[in-house]
């Protein structure tokens, strides 16, 4: 499979559910702009860690969130309609997932 290869495959979601993962989103950008703004005025590198590890849970909760809903819509229509491809679709997710 080639690398960065994007799938032409479309998910549509309902508007909550693209809400809830855009206020994820906003929150994460403000962390990062935290980050930067600590960057720029000499934060000890310390402090600046710790929101560095905020911001990477903050990004598996948001990847965990449309994971799941990956699972009940996708995974469970297209398992519905006999499409057993996805499960090899779901096997190198969890492999790019689980990358050191």
């Amino acid at each position: 499979m080639e690398k960065n290869k994007c799938c032409k495959k479309t998910t549509h979601r309902k508007e909550e559910e693209k809400k809830t993962i855009n206020n994820r989103i906003n929150r994460i950008e403000g962390q990062l702009r935290g980050v930067k703004k600590m960057i720029e005025e000499d934060a000890y590198c310390n402090d600046v860690l710790i929101q560095l590890s905020a911001i990477e849970n903050s990004v598996k909760s948001l990847s965990n969130c449309v994971l799941q809903n990956h699972l009940y819509s996708c995974v469970t229509k297209d398992l519905k309609n006999g499409n057993l491809e996805i499960i090899d679709e779901l096997i190198s997710l969890f492999k790019k997932f689980n990358k050191p």
